[in-house]
């Protein structure tokens, strides 16, 4: 084992903004808030991380691709 590299597994943390079982609002916006987090202060960040983990956690990565696809032809349905 000391070749392999050691994964830490975490899921999301509550957030009071989405009570509910079904985390796709949660998702969604937490995608929104990364991509205007980076725009207003750049990547390197660090709150903005936390976006970014949160909607890797949550989102399906089909999602994702969509949404990266939108945003790079301009036609991403939220507000950036």
């Amino acid at each position: 084992m000391s070749d392999e590299q050691q994964i830490e597994l975490k899921t999301v943390g509550f957030d009071a903004r989405f009570p509910q079982q079904n985390q796709t609002k949660h998702c969604y916006q937490s995608y929104i808030d990364y991509h205007k987090c980076i725009t207003v202060k750049g990547e390197d960040f660090a709150p903005c991380k936390v976006f970014w983990k949160t909607y890797n956690s949550l989102c399906p990565s089909a999602w994702i691709e969509q949404w990266d696809d939108q945003r790079s032809n301009g036609t991403f349905p939220g507000n950036l």
